[in-house]
């Protein structure tokens, strides 16, 4: 398979399953606290992904053990607590389309820590989009409250992927996606969330219940596919693409979110609608390539360059 198609295979795939993960995080939620789910969610994926990373330990790039570190910590333990954190205040359709900013963050840390040049065009697109998610943070649902701390929440983590995505790909695009992946939960984040878990008091409340084994099995889907599997297919699509363009799968993921919200019963106010499509707008237009003039108007110049020389 030729690299372009891969891509956007993997752009699709990412866009169903990480889109899914909104609403596998609200059904948790009924089931389990917000902090247990993102211990739970960290500590399967760590546990399923373990036989990968001992039959390839002996490959574990020591070197690269700190940007292992922040990869793990920005990307796959701390978003994991925000989102549901920030799912008990507002649906799981409003926290897919606050996820679409990601872009948005990827052009900014890319600037502000590898030095990667940002157009004029991405910058306006970083405007337009930032419009959108004030409409959001203001239109306050169905309740009329204002929602600034989920809003905030959700960005934080965004964040933090847009630091995961750009620290892989500038220090860790040498390892395997899956064992990369495997690296990561077994051997940096499984001790935390094991520890995590135990504070969120899981095993002195444990009630082995019907209520407990379905939310087990909502937070189990979520850790293996939107979680374990989802970062592999992640990593590999940054190992053969640009850290912006992985991170557009956050243009389709809304999508995906809102279906699932809707199916579930959940209700979007218009000021909200509004918000999600300036946002989307907003994150085409910087994604958008540049016209063609330029191209064209290349191709004269570099010709004038040769005949010049030819001159000489």
């Amino acid at each position: 398979m030729n690299t372009e198609k891969e891509k956007w295979i993997l752009l699709i795939l990412l866009s169903v399953i990480w889109g899914s993960s909104f609403i596998l995080i609200k059904k948790s939620l009924e089931h389990f606290n917000p902090y247990e789910v993102g211990a739970l969610r960290v500590l399967i994926a760590g546990i399923v992904l373990f036989p990968l990373a001992f039959l390839k330990r002996h490959q574990f790039p020591r070197k690269h053990t700190k940007w292992l570190i922040v990869a793990g910590i920005t990307g796959n333990f701390i978003p994991m607590f925000l989102f549901p954190i920030a799912e008990t205040k507002i649906s799981s359709s409003i926290a897919g389309i606050i996820n679409s900013m990601m872009p948005i963050f990827v052009i900014l840390v890319g600037s502000l820590l590898w030095k990667f040049k940002s157009t004029k065009r991405q910058l306006i697109g970083v405007g337009i989009s930032f419009t959108g998610a004030c409409i959001l943070a203001l239109s306050g649902g169905e309740s009329g409250n204002l929602k600034l701390v989920p809003i905030f929440l959700l960005l934080l983590a965004t964040l933090f992927y847009a630091i995961n995505s750009t620290t892989v790909k500038a220090k860790l695009s040498d390892i395997p996606a899956k064992v990369l992946s495997a690296y990561i939960f077994s051997f940096v984040l499984f001790l935390p969330s094991l520890v995590a878990l135990i504070l969120t008091g899981f095993f002195q409340n444990f009630q082995a219940d019907e209520s407990f084994f379905v939310g087990l099995g909502f937070v189990s889907l979520l850790s293996i596919f939107g979680t374990g599997l989802a970062m592999m297919l992640n990593y590999r699509l940054l190992s053969i693409s640009t850290p912006l363009f992985a991170s557009t799968v956050t243009l389709l993921m809304p999508i995906v979110a809102v279906i699932w919200g809707v199916l579930d019963h959940e209700k979007l106010t218009f000021l909200q609608i509004v918000g999600g499509v300036i946002i989307i707008a907003g994150l085409i237009f910087l994604r958008a390539k540049p016209t063609a003039i330029k191209e064209k108007t290349a191709v004269p110049r570099d010709l004038a360059v040769r005949n010049k020389s030819n001159k000489k």
